[in-house]
């Protein structure tokens, strides 16, 4: 097997590049990051899949950042990762393959989903304003994908993760998601002795996360039974925690013992998002790392880019 994995610079697709090697014996992994090609670019995109003829495409890449980034560039948001799904699943039917796993968002459910969310919440309501964009393009990718398994009998299916961390984060100010942000701030707090480490909202929204080699394990290991699966598959840890829990791991993890200073008047998004897993849990998903110990190994790896970057 013949698989070609988009992103693969990013958080998961680094996490999935590691499990491969693990675990793939002799198939044959073609890693694409952005200094290969633009997947903006349909031409180009199309020339690369008849170039390498992968068997499989995992679908990883996309535009991604922090609340603040998104709020400022909603309209590059949308274009980008609209273009970029559009070339590689556009170009995937062009050239006939087979099967393809999209990574999309919970971004797309609605605002107001009962949770947890499961994939019929689909298209149900609107969306959270501030994820807006980001949003409407992954849930375009993921229709996509499901117009294409049924125009044209293809193996095309989308998977839905909760939030993710683990190494291979973008800790920039203005990139960083949740725990990676809480990591770098409370660093900076305990390097510098501040009193208190600034955190937007209230602290009192929950998030699910799910450590990103958890993922990508099983996604190898899966990648066989795509045929096997829903249009839609939901992935998550399974549980929540408050932003103020996280700020509040970070801080033991860090050994950091100032204050956390609240920012109600900052956007905090959805008051909860917590996805329903059962379905792929009756595939044989089974998250193994609980969130004390993947944020230790996520500080870990930011101490080694700071390290790296001196």
């Amino acid at each position: 097997m013949r698989v070609l994995l988009t992103g693969a610079g990013g958080m998961l697709g680094t996490a999935i590049a590691g499990s491969w090697a693990e675990r793939a014996g002799g198939h044959e992994l073609v890693p694409v990051t952005r200094d290969r090609v633009d997947l903006r670019d349909p031409a180009a995109v199309r020339a690369l899949l008849e170039a390498e003829r992968p068997d499989v495409v995992i679908h990883a890449a996309a535009r991604v950042g922090g609340i603040a980034d998104k709020l400022d560039h909603p309209a590059s948001y949308l274009l980008d990762n609209v273009a970029i799904d559009s070339a590689v699943i556009g170009g995937s039917i062009a050239t006939g393959v087979p099967r393809l796993l999209y990574v999309s968002s919970a971004a797309g459910y609605p605002e107001d989903a009962a949770q947890p969310i499961g994939e019929d919440a689909l298209l149900t309501g609107p969306l959270e304003p501030a994820n807006e964009p980001y949003g409407l393009a992954k849930l375009l990718g993921a229709r996509l994908t499901a117009f294409a398994s049924r125009e044209h009998g293809l193996a095309y299916r989308t998977v839905v993760p909760s939030n993710l961390y683990g190494p291979g984060e973008s800790y920039g100010e203005r990139s960083a998601h949740l725990i990676a942000s809480a990591l770098r701030k409370v660093h900076a707090a305990h390097v510098a002795g501040a009193a208190s480490v600034e955190v937007w909202g209230d602290g009192t929204a929950r998030r699910e996360f799910t450590f990103s080699r958890d993922l990508a394990d099983w996604l190898v290991a899966s990648l066989g039974d795509l045929d096997d699966w829903p249009a839609s598959l939901n992935v998550g840890a399974g549980d929540d925690r408050t932003v103020r829990e996280y700020y509040e791991i970070a801080s033991a993890i860090v050994g950091y013992t100032g204050g956390l200073a609240f920012d109600p008047g900052k956007p905090a998004g959805v008051p909860r998002r917590l996805l329903d897993s059962s379905a792929a849990r009756a595939l044989g998903w089974h998250p193994r790392t609980s969130i004390e110990a993947g944020m230790r190994v996520t500080y870990a790896r930011y101490l080694d880019t700071i390290t790296e970057a001196s």
